[in-house]
């Protein structure tokens, strides 16, 4: 059904895994689409009451693969741009509750996709970093009100515009992680979350998600983030954004 995904359900669990890990998940054009087309995949399984959101490999998620992105002539370049805000509204959306799974890097859009989860559970050696400044380009697809939501503005700006490297103590000191534990523990405690999540009501569980997400969407203004992608477009075009991005990326290449 998908392929580069990996999706299953065990009884009221579910599994979504980004499934390139030799690309580190990177999240290419095809793979937002997909996990917005799981998402509402998992809508539909009636049984399942909690989504498991993982990343086979090394790391949880590279960020966002810009060498599956359309040319700029492509007209098409817009909507490949408002992939990432699809797809993150679509698993905020689920009616399952979500629990992401990181391991690893997780990395700009993959920050994203892991701030739009309900949980989010890190292994001690896990990394994190928001390099899209660096990269000639603005924190798009609803990032920036996820954050702001998460942990507040004040970091916000510090991690996005410097796009600095922090550890899961520092994330969950922030409020972006709710457990750190241990690389060996990870899958287990996981599993106990999602099983503790499980065994709820589903009717006061899934209206307690709805009613989160709609008090905290007019605290941040999420919905606004449909313009996310024209701004995304504009640096894309702009000589000087991409002076920067061909600096970062010769850096980290060395």
């Amino acid at each position: 059904m998908f392929s580069t995904l990996e999706v299953s359900v065990n009884g009221p669990v579910g599994q979504l895994w980004l499934n390139r890990p030799e690309r580190l998940n990177a999240l290419s054009v095809t793979v937002l689409r997909e996990l917005a087309a799981a998402a509402h995949w998992f809508d539909q399984q009636n049984e399942v009451r909690v989504v498991i959101v993982g990343g086979k490999g090394r790391a949880f998620c590279a960020g966002a693969d810009l060498d599956g992105f359309p040319d700029l002539a492509d007209a098409r370049v817009r909507d490949a741009a408002d992939a990432g805000r699809i797809m993150a509204d679509a698993l905020e959306g689920m009616r399952a509750l979500s629990v992401a799974r990181i391991q690893g890097w997780c990395v700009g859009g993959g920050l994203v996709l892991a701030a739009a989860c309900d949980f989010r559970v890190a292994t001690g050696s896990a990394r994190f970093s928001i390099p899209e400044i660096d990269l000639g380009i603005p924190l798009a697809w609803g990032g920036i009100p996820r954050l702001v939501r998460e942990i507040g503005p004040a970091l916000t700006r510090d991690l996005v515009l410097t796009c600095r490297e922090f550890d899961a103590p520092e994330a969950q000191r922030a409020g972006l992680l709710n457990r750190v534990v241990a690389e060996e523990e990870l899958d287990i405690q996981v599993d106990a979350l999602a099983q503790q999540l499980a065994a709820k009501a589903s009717t006061p569980a899934a209206s307690t998600k709805r009613h989160i997400n709609a008090v905290t969407a007019q605290m941040v203004g999420i919905q606004r983030s449909w313009a996310d992608a024209d701004g995304l477009v504009t640096a894309l075009m702009d000589p000087e954004c991409a002076q920067a991005r061909d600096a970062y990326l010769k850096s980290r290449n060395r």
